[in-house]
């Protein structure tokens, strides 16, 4: 499905909450309609994926015995309280066997539900739609279609309906319609992480492209909100306690602008 974020090429979160924010102009016609935006995601995604669903599906597609078969060895090496269920956090293969299993919910809903505004990133999703009563009527035959066909549930505590008002939540963002911020949350795990590596470094375990890393990521991520004044609070301390430090990245981009400079 092309509206499915997570683990591809040329997609990612920037550009799902590009495409959120799109929907949202489309859907409410320039904000002239009012619309209601269910969020949901799944409960404990990675800890339920079925083994024996997942291989069922990749069959359909691939009929290579060892290749299967090592997808088996993959999948058992992640010991979990039921056998049979559960991927690894972080892992390569979990993240595009994540997209390959929630791809029986994508068709659902654009070929069986004929969902129009609707976004996937991994196990959290949105849908938009002008009427509370029909997204309620989406919510319970989604959350049967999961249970029946891939033995999972919808979580009951982050499955909600809000109005473009209220602002809706998306990875991380409180979306309105003309500003986006931060989760509190959110914040408060990137202060966490930030001070945890910087106390890495104090005591020599990590170096500075690492710092440099998260805050370039960070950076890039907390600008798709309306955080001026929060990124110059947050980071104006780092950059006094970092202001002789150079990373591999600025190293290298300051030798290809001094190589350029060169040029005929």
């Amino acid at each position: 499905m092309y509206d499915s974020y997570a683990n591809r090429i040329g997609k990612g979160t920037l550009k799902a909450i590009e495409r959120y924010c799109q929907f949202q102009r489309k859907a409410s016609k320039n904000n002239t309609k009012r619309i209601y935006i269910l969020k949901a995601d799944i409960k404990r995604y990675f800890d339920n994926v079925n083994h024996q669903i997942l291989i069922e599906i990749v069959k359909e597609k691939i009929t290579d015995e060892k290749i299967l078969w090592l997808i088996q060895i993959i999948l058992e090496n992640h010991h979990t309280s039921i056998n049979g269920k559960g991927m690894p956090l972080g892992n390569l293969t979990s993240q595009f066997f994540a997209n390959v299993y929630l791809n029986k919910l994508d068709q659902y809903i654009k070929h069986d539900l004929k969902i129009r505004y609707y976004i996937r990133y991994v196990d959290d999703f949105v849908i938009m739609c002008d009427s509370k009563k029909e997204l309620e009527m989406f919510d319970e035959k989604i959350n049967t279609f999961l249970k029946e066909r891939l033995d999972i549930a919808l979580h009951p505590e982050k499955t909600r309906i809000y109005t473009v008002k209220e602002g809706g939540e998306f990875l991380g963002l409180r979306i309105f319609y003309h500003h986006k911020l931060l989760k509190r949350c959110n914040i408060r795990k990137f202060k966490n992480k930030l001070s945890g590596i910087v106390y890495n470094f104090n005591k020599k375990e990590t170096d500075y492209d690492t710092i440099y890393d998260l805050l370039e990521g960070w950076i890039a991520y907390s600008k798709t909100a309306n955080t001026y004044a929060l990124r110059n609070n947050l980071l104006e301390p780092v950059d006094t306690r970092f202001a002789g430090e150079i990373s591999t990245k600025e190293y290298n981009r300051y030798l290809k602008t001094q190589k350029s400079k060169k040029k005929p």
